[in-house]
């Protein structure tokens, strides 16, 4: 049973529900933005992201970079297209966390532009781990081949 308020939020309500399917696509491709950005970036300036894997010192940064970049690739796809969804949701979740255990422990920083740099992409990973919780919980709405793969599987029954 969900909250329905007499008053304006019903007209809210009502168009969340009537266009639910829309607003789940848009809200899965705003999310796969930020890693197809990501991805794009670090493409496009591959040595400078190995140099900050490097400064994080991690083991085998290439390879690291190459790896991130393929797994942003992969999100993004999905979340756009709408295939695996939840898994995918799932994956964005795991990806994000470790990112933000690995990348943005603003604590470490000194008190200054650098901690609240990192701060704020803290909190904005926290909003990405947020915004993959809710499409696992949805699912990919109508508008995604995963419907469309269901759909398929219903007739052939």
């Amino acid at each position: 049973m969900s909250f329905r308020s007499p008053w304006f939020t019903s007209g809210t309500d009502t168009f969340a529900i009537k266009n639910a399917d829309v607003l789940i696509l848009v809200g899965r491709i705003l999310l796969a933005w930020v890693f197809v950005g990501s991805a794009y970036g670090a493409l496009t300036n591959f040595s400078g992201s190995v140099a900050y894997f490097r400064s994080l010192n991690l083991p085998a940064p290439q390879l690291f970079t190459a790896a991130t970049v393929a797994v942003e690739i992969l999100m993004s796809a999905c979340l756009i297209l709408g295939i695996g969804t939840r898994y995918c949701a799932l994956l964005v979740f795991l990806f994000v966390l470790s990112a933000t255990a690995i990348g943005h422990r603003y604590w470490e920083y000194p008190a200054g532009a650098q901690q609240i740099g990192q701060y704020n992409h803290f909190l904005k990973n926290i909003s990405i781990m947020g915004g993959a919780l809710l499409i696992f919980v949805t699912g990919a709405g109508r508008f995604s081949l995963d419907r469309r793969m269901a759909g398929q599987k219903r007739d052939e029954i």
